[in-house]
């Protein structure tokens, strides 16, 4: 039987909540509601549809939108897509420039380069040392030709919170749409559309216990904003979206979505605490610091560095421990501005922990890091020792299997974008 892990990457993902697969389960078979919403000339569409539309209803009502606001989608990667392509292709007659940060998620920057390859205009933002774009810098970026401004509510890495509200402001007075990748933040924290001024606002259900391939995407309609749709076929979703709606996809949100409204507020203050508990363990260890703003950021990501340590060995070293490792992040891409200049500067790994787990898993965390730091440096003492010998003097230091643990080089292979 295969080992359990000490899970802590729910930034990338979260397991389905029991309630929510049992939800699913009911859609799935003979016995449950399978059919297809769109063929509402018998019972089992019928239901199907009242199902989907009552998902809908709740998910709505989550980021206080209208019903009707509410695109099924695969993914906040699709969501993603069809924002920006769709609201910038749909605009193209009024304007060709669009806004965006170098620390946005890669769906939204290869959404970005593809409309620079059709002839748009893009500008890409570089935070500040905490990874926050100010609204300043989105107002000044500006022109008479923009329509569309592209930037996360939570950033997936460091957990920085952006001030949607004073951004949305902004674009809303110089009549610029508003796209917001929500991934991060809906179900999370609370998301009022229509106070924030968001126009466009993407987000998925794995990312708070709901199962994978279950998206969705608000779009505003009073006054509407029109996209060009990236599929073609049986008019769904308002015939911006075609496809079977899938229950799984729709329920999938919505149960979790109302599980999750309930218990909103008492998970944010256990995860702060832990958080706090956490970070403050791994400050003890030494040469340990904490990357993004002090304040500005979300209760269920801490990103931390660590000096003098390679990331592979450090996730290596710790077997059995689900984290992930700055070192992965694309360049340019969340988070990789902010980690790519710490680890120049101090020849470190960033890490990212993005869980709400007992105190007990917290502490076992601490224990582990400190076992891999120990094994980094002292293998790294080995390595100088053995530089002299032959190859099978070198070979004979550790037995076979026993990993090999290197420093990061100053000026690495984590360089900013641009």
């Amino acid at each position: 039987m295969q080992e359990r892990i000490v899970y802590m990457d729910y930034a990338a993902t979260t397991p389905v909540d029991p309630r929510v697969a049992a939800a699913l389960a009911e859609c799935l078979t003979l016995d449950g509601s399978f059919g297809n919403a769109s063929s509402t000339g018998h019972s089992a569409g019928l239901a199907a549809r009242r199902r989907v539309e009552e998902a809908r209803e709740q998910v709505a009502q989550l980021i206080g939108a209208e019903p009707a606001s509410i695109v099924w989608t695969s993914g906040a990667t699709e969501s993603d897509n069809l924002a920006i392509l769709g609201a910038a292709r749909f605009l193209r007659d009024r304007g060709t420039h669009v806004v965006t940060a170098k620390t946005e998620h890669k769906a939204v920057l290869d959404s970005c380069r593809q409309l620079e390859k059709e002839g748009f205009r893009v500008t890409y933002l570089r935070p500040d040392r905490h990874g926050i774009v100010a609204p300043d810098q989105i107002n000044e970026a500006l022109t008479a030709d923009t329509v569309l401004v592209s930037i996360m509510h939570v950033n997936n890495e460091i957990g920085v919170i952006q001030d949607i509200e004073a951004i949305g402001r902004a674009c809303r007075e110089r009549g610029v749409l508003l796209h917001v990748d929500g991934a991060q933040s809906v179900g999370k924290i609370p998301v009022d559309v229509a106070s924030l001024h968001i126009d466009l606002l993407s987000f998925t259900a794995h990312k708070f216990y709901g199962p994978k391939g279950s998206g969705a995407l608000y779009v505003r309609r009073r006054p509407r904003v029109g996209l060009a749709p990236l599929m073609f076929g049986g008019g769904q979703e308002g015939g911006v979206r075609s496809g079977t709606s899938l229950r799984i996809r729709s329920l999938g949100s919505a149960r979790r979505v109302r599980l999750r409204a309930q218990n909103q507020r008492v998970t944010r203050s256990a995860s702060k605490t832990l958080r706090g508990r956490l970070l403050a363990g791994l400050e003890a260890l030494g040469d340990v610091h904490f990357n993004g703003h002090p304040q500005r950021r979300i209760p269920h990501v801490l990103n931390v560095s660590f000096e003098g340590v390679e990331g592979e060995s450090l996730i290596f070293g710790m077997p059995g421990l689900a984290v992930s490792t700055g070192v992965r992040v694309q360049l340019g891409n969340a988070g990789a501005v902010i980690c790519a200049a710490r680890a120049r500067a101090q020849r470190c790994t960033c890490a990212r922990i993005g869980a709400l787990q007992p105190g007990e898993v917290l502490d076992l965390r601490r224990r582990r890091i400190r076992a891999a730091r120990g094994l980094d440096r002292s293998s790294q003492a080995e390595a100088a020792e053995s530089r002299s010998g032959s190859l099978s003097e070198r070979g004979a230091l550790q037995p076979p299997g026993t990993p090999t643990f290197h420093r990061r080089r100053a000026g690495g292979p984590m360089e900013p974008d641009g």
